[in-house]
């Protein structure tokens, strides 16, 4: 075979070069679509370019110290979010050990259990408990689940006080009749108003992820004789490990973030208070709820920096929720 047909030969067996010709409605899709995205990312680098402006002055006068000071007196320059940081992470902790289990346990009752008119029932209900204003749950938490929380909260504490954080400060185990003040407006009570809250956002990711297992590998289980809870156990709970993960930081992102219910709830203390029975507790957003009608232009930067500590925060365990749930089985899928 000559050279010449040797380099027509190679030539052919290449791979053909496609052209994808686009018609008007597909690039106008493809414009919008990648300006929406463009869009949200420099709306949220913008309110964190605002943040840290607006934050300077305070950052800048108080230092590294900023995140180690628990009390909170701009006035004369003694601030820090060492307790609210604090106190923010145990309200969202409270809140996740409530969503989670509800909503694992809602989103296999609605994939795996209810009818489809049951079912189509449930999910109005549940997407509308998340459309409920934030000061609604907050008023429900504040008359109806206090009262009735602290005698469990006494209960706990008189048979669980030796664990830290069940624990009450100025309570004698062993007094019958305890006060119920000092277990009202607690961490637990707002983290338990704040899981319910969170709850309908996680339950929905946990369900479209357990509705993408795959139909062969439920058959194939159902085919070895595995019964319905076999199957959750063995083909849906680990297809959807990722997702359930995801939506577990995407929950806890949710509850950070959380400001009316939590202010209507908590007795505001700028001490790390670390028993979650106890009253008197304080998160980063119902911190600047309170002090931002009564700052002056340096009580405002000191806002900023904590609402920047708090964006910055949120923003790592969303990130991190992406990544988990892209390199999920469930995520790739989708």
């Amino acid at each position: 075979m000559s050279s010449a047909a040797v380099e027509e030969y190679v030539l052919a067996d290449q791979p053909r070069k496609l052209t994808v010709v686009r018609d008007l409605p597909d690039r106008i899709f493809k414009i919008v679509a990648t300006g929406g995205g463009v869009t949200v990312l420099g709306i949220m680098l913008l309110v964190g370019l605002f943040l840290t402006l607006r934050a300077t002055d305070a950052i800048g006068n108080a230092g590294l110290s900023f995140l180690t000071t628990q009390a909170w007196d701009t006035d004369n320059h003694h601030f820090g979010v060492a307790a609210v940081l604090v106190g923010t992470i145990l309200i969202a902790l409270v809140a996740i050990c409530v969503a989670v289990p509800l909503s694992t346990a809602t989103a296999l009752f609605l994939t795996e259990y209810a009818t489809p008119r049951l079912r189509s029932f449930l999910v109005a209900v549940i997407d509308l408990m998340a459309a409920i204003p934030s000061v609604v749950y907050g008023l429900w938490g504040f008359f109806l689940l206090q009262s009735r929380v602290a005698p469990v909260s006494m209960w706990i504490s008189r048979h669980f006080g030796w664990i830290p954080i069940f624990k009450v400060d100025g309570q004698d185990p062993n007094n019958p009749i305890p006060s119920s003040a000092a277990f009202t407006s607690s961490t637990l009570i707002a983290g338990l108003v704040v899981g319910m809250m969170v709850t309908p956002v996680v339950s929905s990711i946990m369900r479209e992820v357990f509705s993408q297992v795959p139909l062969g590998e439920r058959e194939g289980a159902l085919g070895l004789g595995a019964t319905r809870w076999g199957v959750i156990r063995s083909v849906v709970l680990p297809f959807g490990k990722g997702g359930m993960i995801g939506g577990t930081m995407l929950g806890l992102g949710r509850a950070l973030g959380e400001t009316i219910a939590v202010l209507m709830i908590v007795s505001p203390v700028f001490t790390i208070q670390p028993h979650i029975l106890q009253s008197g507790a304080i998160s980063v957003s119902s911190l600047i709820a309170l002090k931002f009608g009564e700052a002056n232009h340096f009580g405002l930067s000191a806002l900023m920096a904590a609402g920047l500590a708090l964006f910055l925060m949120t923003l790592v365990i969303n990130f991190a929720a992406s990544s988990i749930v892209a390199r999920s089985r469930s995520g790739a899928s989708s």
